[in-house]
């Protein structure tokens, strides 16, 4: 959780510079998202291991299947990044994200951009920058739950910060670079590795 925060809170920044952050949707879904991950960071010291495990496992699942759906036809009345789009299915969708990624301690970011693109139909780009955003203020609520229940270790904590401000920039700059279809290929390809690793975990667990 606090590797996400530092990452999402890097890569806020470096995308929020070439406009690919639509402010709005960051701060329904950021509020609605702190407050599921506050809840799922917290409860998740009363949830066994394993089980956090399989709730990882089914969100790489869903955000697989969400990868292999069309995306809606894009609007061009107006500039993707500052269009408004529905609150209320933005808020639901970011909060139950939020619920989730609490539990387990990810981002949740994985699973927000197949959302976001397919259900509230955020184009790639201005998904990536505002998931980014919503995520830095869902895992500040997400890091204080996991600190008040005493489930951060603070060595690795530094260690993967440390990682993470650096790898946060160099992915901005590798994504402005790349087309929406090689971002959307990227991120299918990050998710089936994880899903492969994650559903192993769990079979070999119950052997």
């Amino acid at each position: 959780m606090v590797q996400v925060f530092v990452a999402s809170v890097s890569g806020m920044i470096a995308h929020g510079r070439h406009r690919a952050v639509n402010r709005r949707l960051a701060t329904v879904g950021g509020a609605a998202m702190a407050a599921g991950s506050l809840a799922g960071a917290v409860g998740s010291k009363y949830v066994p291991e394993r089980w956090l495990l399989v709730v990882f496992a089914t969100m790489v699942t869903v955000a697989f299947a969400l990868m292999l759906l069309p995306e809606p036809p894009p609007d061009v009345a107006q500039p993707a990044e500052v269009k408004e789009y529905s609150a209320p299915l933005t808020a639901l969708t970011t909060g139950v994200v939020g619920v989730a990624a609490g539990l387990v301690g990810a981002g949740g970011a994985f699973l927000l951009v197949p959302l976001l693109l397919v259900v509230v139909g955020v184009p790639i780009r201005v998904t990536i920058g505002s998931s980014l955003a919503i995520t830095a203020v869902a895992a500040t609520a997400g890091v204080l739950g996991k600190a008040v229940t005493g489930q951060i270790p603070v060595g690795p904590a530094l260690v993967v910060a440390a990682g993470a401000l650096p790898g946060a920039q160099l992915g901005a700059i590798a994504s402005r670079r790349l087309s929406g279809v090689a971002l959307k290929r990227t991120l299918l390809v990050v998710i089936v590795a994880t899903g492969v690793k994650v559903w192993w975990d769990v079979l070999s667990g119950w052997q």
